[in-house]
C-alpha cells in the first residue's frame, strides 16, 4: 500500500494507466488511493479550466473500492480501477448526456455506448463527463450550456475540439484515460492542443453507437498520455460488435510494435493548401530528423489537394452532422443554439444534390493520390493543426485568424485544423502525437497516418517518436500560471 501523504503529488496523478496497473499489481498503490488523488486534483484545478460537465465522485470512489477488492482477490480485469473520463455525447445508461446544448440539459439516456461498455466490463471506472462544443460542431470549446473551456497550458487559449474536456482532463492530470469522438478531427485536435495522444482508428475498427454506425465520418476512440495506453484502450474497445454493422472481424495485436529502421515515411507540411505556423512546421521537421536518425527514410511529398477538400468536408458534414440530427425544430430553437451550431445547420439546409455529388468526387480524387502514396510509404506525417491553438473565447465564425503575421483565407480560418481530410478518407488510421511546444506555451502535434486498416504502422511510428524523439513533459505544466 502507498503512503497516503503522496495523494497530492503530481507524480501520482500523472501515472499512465499502464504504470498505475503495475502499481496496483505489486500492491504499492490501491485504485481507491489513486481515485482520491484524482478527485482532489479535479477540485483543485477544474474550476479554472471547465473541463467536466459532471464529476461522479461518489460512484467513482465506490467503483475504485470494488477494484481494491478485486486486486486483493486476484480477479482484477485489464483496466481494473482505472479512471475514465467520458465525453458528453457518449451515452452511459442512467446518466445525462447534453451534447453541450441547452436543448438536452436534462437528457437522461438508457443505453451505454459499446466502447464505454467494453471498458467498464474491463474494470474501468467513470470519473466524470467531459465538456464538448455544442453537438461537436466546433474546433474550439464554448457552449450556451457550459461556457468556455480553457487550455491548461495557457488559459488564454482553447484546448481544441470537440473532445475538448478530454484533452484538458488528461493534460491537467484529472483522469488517467479519456475517450472521444471524431467527425472532423475532434479527438486529434484537442490531443494536439493539450500535448497528449488521440487516435482516430480506421472506420469499422471501433464500434459506434446508433445512429453513428451509419456515418463514415464518425469515429470513437481513445485519448491518453502515452502510446502504450492508447494501445491498451484499443485492445479493449476494438472489434466486431452486434450493434454496429460497420465493425470488422479482423483483430489487431496492439503489442506488436515494430522497429521503424528501414521504413519509408512520407511527410507534407501543408497538405497542398494550408498556410502553416512556423513553429508548427519546425516541430514537424524536428520529428522528421529524429526518425531519420532512427534509420527511417523520410521524404517530403507533394499533394494536389486544395480548398475543394474543405468544401467537400463541409458539405458532407453539415448535411448530416450532429447538429442536423439533434435539432428537430431549427426555427423554434435557434435562439438557444451557439452561433456556430446555427451556422452549420443553415449551411446544411442550403445544400443541393449537386453539392453532395461534387463532394463525393473530391473524396475519390483525394484517395487517388493518398492511396497510391501509402502503397509506396509505410506512413505519412503532417501537422495536426495549422497553428498551435486559437483564443479560448473565439467564435468559429470569427474569420480573422493570422498565421505567420498574415490573415489567412476564410476556408482556413473556418477550419484551422488539418484533420478533416482523414475523416473523408475514414479507413486510414490516424494518431495525433505531441511534436513540441510553441512560444505561446501551447503544445503542437503531428498526425501519423497509415495505410487503410494498418493500425500498427501508426502505433510503431508513434512509439518510436515517444521513446527516442519527443514526448510531452507534464512536469512543466503549472495550471493557471499564465
Amino acid at each position: 500500500m502507498s503512503d497516503l501523504s503522496d495523494l497530492s503529488d503530481r507524480s501520482l496523478v500523472y501515472l499512465s494507466a499502464t504504470e498505475a496497473l503495475q502499481r496496483f499489481r505489486d500492491g504499492s498503490l490501491l485504485p481507491s488511493e489513486l481515485m482520491a488523488a484524482l478527485l482532489a486534483r479535479i477540485d483543485e484545478v477544474n474550476p479554472g479550466l471547465n473541463a467536466f460537465t459532471a464529476v461522479y465522485a461518489d460512484e467513482a470512489m465506490a467503483g475504485a473500492r470494488l477494484a481494491d477488492e478485486r486486486w486483493r482477490q486476484g480477479t482484477a480485469r485489464p483496466l481494473e480501477g482505472i479512471a475514465l473520463a467520458v465525453k458528453d455525447n457518449v451515452p452511459i445508461a442512467g446518466h445525462t448526456v447534453t451534447y453541450g446544448s441547452k436543448l438536452y440539459a436534462d437528457n437522461v439516456v438508457s443505453d451505454t455506448h459499446p466502447g464505454v461498455a467494453r471498458m467498464l466490463e474491463a474494470g474501468a471506472v467513470v470519473i466524470g463527463r467531459t465538456v464538448m462544443p455544442e453537438f461537436g460542431e466546433a474546433g474550439n470549446c464554448y457552449t450556451p450550456l457550459w461556457g468556455v473551456t480553457r487550455n491548461p497550458w495557457n488559459r488564454e487559449y482553447g484546448p481544441g475540439g470537440s473532445s475538448s474536456g478530454a484533452g484538458v482532463t488528461l493534460a491537467a492530470s484529472m483522469t488517467t484515460i479519456a475517450d472521444g469522438s471524431d467527425i472532423g478531427g475532434s479527438i486529434r485536435i484537442p490531443a494536439s492542443c493539450c500535448g497528449v495522444y488521440g487516435y482516430k482508428a480506421p472506420f469499422g475498427r471501433n464500434p459506434n453507437d446508433l445512429p453513428n454506425t451509419f456515418d463514415p465520418y464518425m469515429h470513437y476512440g481513445p485519448l491518453a498520455r502515452t502510446v502504450e495506453d492508447v494501445c491498451l484502450m484499443q485492445s479493449i474497445i476494438a472489434g466486431r460488435h452486434p450493434d454496429d454493422i460497420s465493425t470488422v472481424n479482423e483483430t489487431v495485436d496492439y503489442t506488436a510494435l515494430a522497429d521503424v529502421k528501414g521504413w519509408k515515411i512520407a511527410y507534407s507540411v501543408d497538405l497542398g493548401y494550408f498556410p502553416v505556423d512556423t513553429e508548427v512546421r519546425d516541430n514537424l521537421l524536428s520529428l522528421v530528423e529524429g526518425l531519420r536518425a532512427l534509420g527511417a527514410t523520410v521524404e517530403e511529398v507533394e499533394l494536389d489537394w486544395g480548398t475543394e477538400v474543405f468544401d467537400a468536408w463541409l458539405a458532407t458534414n453539415s448535411s448530416r452532422g450532429s447538429a442536423a440530427r439533434f435539432v428537430h425544430d431549427f426555427e423554434r430553437d435557434v435562439d438557444q443554439l451557439a452561433d456556430y451550431t446555427a451556422d452549420m445547420i443553415a449551411h446544411g439546409k442550403s445544400l443541393t444534390p449537386d453539392d453532395l455529388t461534387a463532394a463525393l468526387e473530391v473524396h475519390v480524387a483525394m484517395y487517388g493520390r493518398m492511396g497510391r502514396m501509402l502503397e509506396e510509404y509505410d506512413a505519412f506525417l503532417c501537422p495536426t493543426t495549422a497553428l498551435p491553438s486559437v483564443g479560448a473565447d473565439r467564435s468559429p465564425l470569427d474569420l480573422a485568424i493570422e498565421i505567420n503575421g498574415e490573415i489567412v483565407p476564410e476556408k482556413i480560418a473556418e477550419a484551422w485544423f488539418m484533420t478533416y481530410p482523414f475523416n473523408m478518407l475514414s479507413q486510414l488510421p490516424v494518431l495525433s502525437i505531441p511534436s513540441g511546444m510553441s512560444s505561446i506555451g501551447v503544445p503542437t502535434g503531428v498526425q501519423v497516418v497509415g495505410p487503410a486498416f494498418d493500425d500498427m504502422k501508426v502505433m510503431s511510428v508513434a512509439r518510436a517518436v515517444e521513446q527516442h524523439v519527443y514526448k510531452t513533459d507534464f512536469s512543466q505544466l503549472e495550471v493557471g500560471a499564465r
